[in-house]
């Protein structure tokens, strides 16, 4: 089957689907051969490749020639050629295919944003994997033709290189394609807000619009989504301090004198000129009610039709799982399908499975994938040198994956990378058709060493949710949190910093410390901590609105909103008269 771009209707795309992953080898393999066609010329791949005509080769013996001749790569492998393209220079580097935009990378995972490139390409699938999404979403989560989306969509500030190439990030590129407005028309849902308040650069501005026209619709909203569930939880924070702000605007059809833009003001004032006291009325009654409850339920309270709420929830996100619960009430929490800066990988087949547990079905038209097995080590000798503790064997194709082992992702795509590691870490499931079902572990990136340790963001994720669930039971909340390998002292430890909401007695939090020291599993740290040569855990309990702060500075930076994830690890301490610490 050609692994071409699929341009159907809404109700043929599963079908689509179903086909090419009853054929996903076949299918990987003139993926393979047709982003081999496009761009065998490119100067990257004749570095390697040279003059070898693939033509007529079988797609095996390609497959076999490309894996032997290729070798696998990083961002820093590319990172000279994408600069000599963000610097002007038009000569095919590593797509035959100008590339005239530049996405950047959240830079919370390495600490720095990277350039990606972005193509036409980027956005088509983009468009793709929504539309799937949207049509597996509706066999379970029907909804109304025209109905609205309360989407917390941020785009970021845009700027040129000085050869003249547009960057922002990948989300931002997105809503300003035409393929945005298409996927809108064609999944028949359309979003509250405008054009406008999306782009306005001001995340506090764009919330409150958000907001505000999410209510002025709110019998029209059939689900609330958002990039990430970060997002989400921001939002109806925010919420929590300026709805009577909101409730005065509905009532007098009239705009917060804290919204400044003018095209923005111009642009909600036109939808909401006319005033409405007794919409204002009704959210206000509500609110009223919702504040004695914490704000538990808030979502199906305001938005009675809503149907569930959609947002990558997975990986870094999972820890707002149980605040996004809070708000959600019994509506159901759908995680949004599985991808990258550098290309989308897997569609969420299975709506109705809680975000815990969801897996995504790789879409094998997107990219040709390769696997590196990885296995678990717990040699005490291998090194502080290595990057964690697993011990690599060679790259798989899709076709030979196993169910119940870990693997890193390498992507060969169609905007000009070739065998690129990504980082992620997941593990095969089980199988969709004959496309394989992946789980999302981590990142690969070691976030905690001091000794002989290793442990991932995912290891952390897991401790801290131990130690939470202490902090709940004295009806306190973590609000969230970081981390830091304090190697300045002997013995090195660890130090975990919490922002909490709530009073804690100081008992409380040492029972929270003890929990969570005694819960890393990595065979490095136990074995350490029983010969001290890895001291105490110590729990710093750090300013309210420190976080917020981090959201800030990122934000100042050029970054969105949308795209924003909490490090889960920090080389630099806080200053220690903002903290409070437990050991």
């Amino acid at each position: 089957m050609e692994p071409a771009m699929y341009n159907g209707s809404c109700c043929d795309i599963i079908s689509w689907f179903e086909d090419v992953s009853e054929n996903a080898s076949c299918v990987q393999m003139q993926t393979l051969r047709r982003i081999l066609q496009l761009n065998f010329a490119v100067e990257y791949l004749k570095k390697w490749i040279g003059e070898v005509n693939f033509e007529d080769m079988e797609d095996s013996a390609l497959e076999s020639l490309y894996t032997s001749l290729v070798p696998l790569a990083s961002h820093a492998d590319f990172e000279p050629y994408v600069q000599r393209i963000a610097d002007g220079e038009k000569a095919p580097l590593i797509t035959q295919e100008p590339i005239t935009t530049l996405s950047l990378s959240s830079g919370t995972t390495e600490g720095r944003q990277k350039y990606v490139p972005f193509t036409c390409h980027s956005s088509k699938t983009t468009l793709q994997i929504f539309k799937l999404a949207a049509a597996y979403r509706s066999r379970i989560y029907p909804i109304k033709e025209g109905g609205r989306i309360l989407e917390f969509i941020y785009s970021s500030k845009q700027f040129k290189t000085k050869g003249g190439i547009k960057v922002g990030t990948a989300t931002t590129h997105y809503y300003a394609s035409e393929e945005f407005k298409t996927k809108q028309h064609q999944t028949k849902s359309y979003i509250c807000s405008p054009e406008e308040v999306i782009s306005s650069g001001d995340y506090k501005q764009t919330t409150y619009c958000h907001l505000l026209l999410g209510l002025y619709f709110y019998d029209q909203v059939e689900f609330i989504a958002s990039t990430f569930a970060f997002s989400i939880i921001q939002s109806f924070v925010s919420f929590e301090e300026f709805w009577k702000e909101i409730c005065n605007d509905i009532r007098d059809g009239t705009l917060s004198s804290n919204i400044t833009i003018p095209s923005v003001r111009k642009a909600v004032l036109d939808i909401i000129s006319v005033p409405n006291p007794c919409l204002a009325k009704r959210v206000q009654s509500k609110c009223v009610e919702l504040e004695e409850m914490d704000w538990f339920g808030v979502i199906p309270k305001l938005w009675p039709n809503a149907k569930y709420v959609y947002s990558i929830m997975t990986g870094s996100m999972q820890p707002y799982l149980t605040k996004l619960r809070h708000y959600a009430g019994d509506l159901p929490l759908v995680s949004a399908d599985y991808g990258s800066t550098e290309s989308w990988i897997g569609v969420n087949v299975d709506p109705c499975c809680p975000p815990e547990k969801v897996s995504f079905a790789v879409v094998p038209t997107f990219s040709y994938f390769e696997f590196i097995p990885l296995n678990r080590s717990e040699n005490e000798d291998i090194g502080n040198s290595a990057i964690d503790d697993f011990v690599e064997d060679d790259p798989v194709p899709l076709s030979q994956v196993k169910i119940g082992k870990q693997y890193e992702i390498v992507l060969t795509t169609f905007t000009g990378l070739y065998r690129y590691r990504l980082g992620d870490v997941v593990e095969v499931v089980g199988f969709h058709r004959n496309t394989p079902k992946l789980n999302f572990i981590c990142r690969r990136k070691l976030i905690l060493t001091v000794n002989i340790d290793k442990n991932t963001e995912n290891d952390l994720q897991l401790v801290v949710e131990k130690g939470s669930q202490i902090l709940r039971k004295s009806r306190a909340e973590l609000v969230d949190f970081t981390s830091h390998a304090e190697v300045g002292k002997n013995p090195g430890h660890y130090i975990i910093y919490w922002e909490i909401k709530g009073e804690v007695e100081e008992r409380v939090l040492e029972e929270c410390c003890r929990e969570m020291d005694a819960s890393f599993v990595d065979h490095g740290y136990v074995v350490s901590r029983r010969r001290n040569s890895i001291g105490p855990l110590e729990l710093c309990i750090v300013e309210k609105g420190t976080f917020k702060k981090i959201l800030e500075n990122f934000i100042a930076n050029g970054a969105a909103l949308s795209q924003f994830k909490t490090p889960r690890c920090t080389t630099n301490q806080v200053p220690k008269n903002s903290m409070k610490n437990i050991k």
